[in-house]
């Protein structure tokens, strides 16, 4: 959303401006589908295509289109091959990416508006990039957040969904819950945090949650809406309570299920679980213990470690 409030504000100073959009990559591309820079004439850039020599070309590229007054949208192939000798990066890091130039015309201002206007209200949609613009479609959904379809320079689609940012349902307030969602809530997570205990201090100070309830938690499933953008982590005061929230989560159809634990409480809660019916397919999609091994210690250390797994698993699709 922040792209297109600032393409709307230059426009409002007569500032042209090009929106450049990573539309399609493969491989260690540094640029993924979705990345998004904004060039302007008076020499502000926000975003990133990928960074380094390549993205410092692209600004060039953008600059010049801007001083001849070219409103053409084109599409420049980058290629990270040292080997390679058409469409070469500079780059040696290997995979290629295809990047959308969009001339800021008068439609395209129309456009920006309708989008940033239904974003802001929060409205469910995808934006289609293509070589004759992009457009909001209201209502829409798909799976993935970028979904590319690339057959020629001059027969493409880059759809990206919006209004339905990532969320994550953290059951348990301690001191990891805390640093948590602080963590996420600069990633732009939508937090929604539940415990089963009043006055506690890190519930009551946590305000980087869209929403905090006290609950009953023999009756949570109703709580966390499916979907690839839902991510859940268990992390409870007690191993009662987490086996009671596991069992009623794992049947959910959901991106991302961890729970915290040491290597003997997970297994003696999935032994548990196994007794009660569940199989052993379901437990292998839980993450647990939870977060990637760094020897992490303080609360501030595992939040890091959990996120990092989070990020690994929200961007699976990304490498591909």
């Amino acid at each position: 959303m922040k792209t297109w409030s600032l393409i709307i504000s230059k426009a409002k100073e007569n500032i042209q401006s090009i929106l450049i959009v990573v539309i399609n990559n493969y491989g260690s591309s540094p640029g993924r589908k979705g990345f998004k820079m904004l060039v302007s004439e008076d020499g502000q850039i926000a975003g990133s295509v990928g960074g380094g020599s390549m993205e410092q070309n692209m600004i060039r590229q953008a600059r010049e289109m801007i001083s001849e007054n070219n409103e053409q949208i084109i599409i420049i192939q980058q290629d990270h091959h040292s080997a390679v000798d058409k469409d070469n990066s500079g780059m040696i890091c290997s995979g290629s990416q295809a990047i959308a130039f969009f001339p800021m015309s008068a439609a395209m201002l129309r456009e920006a508006e309708s989008i940033f206007n239904y974003e802001s209200n929060k409205g469910v949609g995808l934006i289609k990039y293509s070589p004759s613009g992009f457009i909001l479609e209201r209502e829409k959904r798909q799976e993935e957040r970028f979904i590319s379809t690339m057959v020629l320079d001059d027969d493409w689609e880059l759809s990206e969904q919006v209004g339905m940012p990532d969320k994550l349902y953290i059951f348990g307030a301690g001191h990891v819950s805390l640093a948590l969602s602080r963590v996420c809530e600069i990633l732009d997570f939508e937090i929604e945090l539940f415990d089963n205990r009043s006055g506690l201090m890190t519930f009551d100070t946590n305000s980087y949650v869209s929403r905090k309830e006290i609950i009953d938690f023999e009756n949570v499933g109703h709580l966390v809406q499916e979907g690839n953008n839902s991510y859940v982590v268990i992390m409870s005061y007690s191993h009662e309570y987490d086996e009671s929230l596991l069992g009623q989560l794992l049947n959910k159809k959901v991106r991302y299920l961890g729970m915290m634990g040491s290597k003997a409480k997970v297994k003696k809660i999935k032994t548990n679980l196994l007794a009660q019916g569940y199989t052993e397919e379901q437990l292998s999609m839980v993450h647990a213990p939870i977060g990637i091994p760094i020897n992490s210690q303080t609360p501030e250390e595992i939040a890091i470690s959990i996120i990092a797994q989070i990020i690994s698993v929200r961007n699976e699709s990304l490498s591909h």
